[in-house]
């Protein structure tokens, strides 16, 4: 031992310590521990979680059970959840905690578990509790919510949490009205899967009854948040009313963290509707809120929904390298790292990487399983669809398409179909379903009415421009794809935008029904100069219009798109624009259409699956990736990619358009 400046014997080497204490006495040991705690008790504040230490390892149980309640409860009230959770899990694992102290520990790690984040830990200790039928019905009650509220937040167990939910609320609502509230406010959120919209209306109003008869203000501010995100769900424009009226100001911090959590659910909500400006504005006062309050799990999930905002808003730039990066601190939180896989799912498919999109829309970690929100679940089902229809897989695609809107009709929450609905349409189409397709529109059209959703009603009207096309009503389609890619222009959505302007341009270098019916009437007669004209003024247009669609994929990095509409107006350019005949030499540079092959190659997609792109033959593919891979120096397809791209950076000497 040495002495210190402070008169205080030490070991000179701290880690000496611990074998020290191991080869004491048992006994004296938990005297030594004893002492130390007494100590520790007489010091202001008092430091409980050390205390509880020296209290567990001296053998006073009961002693150290309150310090561990304690230092809990000052960790929670702090906003050190995880703090309390880490602590409280490792008591309650203990055997020598008697069940009187579990029922009385339980609710303090349930209240902390419900606003931290995931723990399967937590979720087993308070399975086990709520399996006891000695405990008080009551506080049976009290731990099934919060069990409830784990299995559909943080683990993403969604119906076994909706019947958790629902047993909670018939146990609390004779003796704990308040309790009984939350746990009806949170049956009302209509997120998850199996229910539908009036299933969570009814359960909305049986608890602003509850939560009247409570006058807890606490869950009264838990209900009226959930009130307005349920409000705002499904595009009832009176929930930002009633999201203006919670208690901001509440000098609580549960009732701050409840509002935190109302600001969050609308910013995700205006995501989904498409206000843009105030999905922003809201994230930036929800996550301030959380952080300033203490409430993790809602700040992730705030984070998430930052990810889709910047996806619908077209901010592509790094947006991989951030959902790569959120799906990494999240991975053990499906629910919350959903977000981010999504939007990684929609930017391989744009980019054309179908085998990653494929993972990320419905692998194994995918948030299309049965336990998916229900907005998420729709958006998925369009990109499936989509991808189904670019692999020509025609009646796979009809036949997701008529599962998922199934799950669209029995929700009856019409402004999550946005990413749906037009790319069902087609799929139905396509299959030679018109009358399946038609339905699709009408119920859609139906289901908005008196709601407020800027993304769905442009949607709406894409979903209109692609049964006329399919009907083969082309000038009507080429109206409508043009009203549709307007309507994204002022949100802005400008990837949704660049797909309305391919339609209108798709649609426009088709023959309209008028001219096939002057030249089957007129094929003898002299040239008529008025159609001719007539018809090069719309293809002109319809050039226009592609030629902005291949530009603004471009720019968002959406090769597979770009590539795609740059092929289609190249098969229809006027004679007088087309190359002159002989091949330009572009020595040991990538010639234009290599570059389009290479990246598409690059991306992960198959020889055939580029010519039906590209509209080339796969032998005519096959010897552009093999010339590319040449003059790039490339062993495989998949470095194509990386290596044309390293080529067209800045600094690299190439200077082409």
């Amino acid at each position: 031992m040495v002495e210190d400046t402070e008169h205080r014997y030490a070991l000179p080497v701290p880690l000496a310590a611990a074998a020290v204490l191991e080869t004491v006495p048992g006994p004296v040991r938990q005297e030594l521990h004893g002492r130390a705690a007494d100590v520790l008790q007489r010091r202001q504040p008092v430091p409980w979680a050390e205390l509880a230490r020296h209290r567990r390892a001296g053998g006073r149980v009961r002693a150290w059970l309150r310090a561990v309640e304690e230092a809990a409860r000052q960790a929670a009230a702090a906003g050190r959840h995880q703090e309390a959770i880490t602590l409280l899990e490792g008591t309650l694992a203990s055997p020598l905690v008697p069940r009187h102290a579990r029922a009385r520990l339980a609710p303090v790690l349930a209240g902390s578990a419900v606003v931290g984040l995931r723990s399967d830990q937590t979720v087993e200790v308070l399975t086990q509790i709520v399996q006891d039928e000695e405990l008080p019905t009551a506080v049976r009650g009290e731990m099934r919510l919060d069990l409830g509220l784990l299995l559909c937040n943080q683990v993403g167990m969604s119906t076994r949490g909706w019947a958790e939910l629902e047993r909670s609320a018939g146990e609390l609502r004779e003796e704990r009205p308040e309790l009984a509230a939350r746990a009806m406010s949170a049956l009302a959120m209509p997120y998850w899967p199996g229910n539908s919209l009036e299933v969570h209306l009814a359960w909305m109003r049986d608890a602003e009854a509850a939560s009247a008869d409570s006058g807890d203000e606490v869950v009264e501010t838990a209900v009226a948040a959930n009130r307005a995100g349920l409000a705002l769900s499904y595009g009832n424009p009176e929930g930002w009313e009633l999201l203006r009226a919670l208690p901001f100001d509440s000098p609580d911090p549960r009732c701050r963290r409840h509002v935190a959590r109302g600001l969050c659910n609308a910013a995700d909500s205006a995501v989904w509707l498409g206000f843009y400006d105030r999905a922003r504005a809201l994230l930036a006062d929800g996550l301030e809120l959380s952080a300033r309050s203490g409430a993790p799990y809602t700040e992730r999930t705030a984070l998430g929904t930052r990810l889709l905002l910047e996806w619908a808003t077209g901010r592509w730039e790094g947006l991989v390298e951030r959902c790569e990066e959120f799906v990494r601190e999240t991975d053990d939180m499906p629910v919350i790292s959903a977000d981010a896989r999504t939007v990684l799912g929609l930017l391989h498919l744009a980019r054309g990487g179908w085998g990653p999109a494929a993972s990320w829309l419905s692998g194994k970690d995918a948030p299309l399983a049965e336990h998916a929100a229900a907005p998420l679940g729709a958006t998925l089902a369009g990109a499936l669809i989509r991808l189904s229809l670019a692999r020509q897989d025609v009646a796979g695609a009809a036949a997701q398409a008529r599962t998922a809107w199934g799950n669209v009709l029995a929700k009856g929450v019409f402004v999550w179909a946005a990413e749906l609905a037009p790319w069902a349409v087609e799929a139905l189409a396509r299959d030679g379903d018109t009358a399946a397709a038609r339905r699709v529109v009408d119920a859609f059209a139906e289901g908005l009415n008196g709601l407020r959703s800027p993304t769905a009603d442009a949607s709406l009207v894409w979903t209109r421009a692609a049964l006329a096309e399919s009907t083969g009503d082309l000038e009507q389609a080429v109206a409508l794809y043009q009203e549709a890619r307007a309507a994204f222009a002022a949100l802005p959505r400008p990837y949704a935008q660049a797909l309305a302007a391919e339609g209108a341009g798709r649609c426009g270098l088709e023959p309209t029904a008028a001219e096939d019916a002057h030249h089957d009437t007129h094929h003898d007669a002299p040239h008529d100069t008025h159609h001719d004209a007539a018809g090069d003024a719309r293809r002109d247009r319809a050039l226009t219009e592609l030629a902005f669609a291949a530009q603004q994929f471009s720019d968002l990095g959406a090769a597979w798109d770009a590539a795609r509409v740059r092929a289609l107006s190249r098969a229809h350019q006027p004679e007088k624009d087309r190359r002159r005949p002989g091949r330009p030499s572009y020595r040991d540079q990538l010639s234009p259409r290599e570059r389009e092959v290479a990246e598409l190659a690059g991306n992960g997609l198959t020889n055939r699956e580029i010519a039906t792109t590209l509209h080339l033959s796969p032998r005519t593919v096959e010897q552009h990736v093999a010339r590319a891979m040449r003059k790039l120096g490339t062993a495989t397809r998949q470095e194509l990619g990386i290596a044309d791209a390293e080529e067209s950076s800045p600094g690299s000497g190439d200077t082409r358009s």
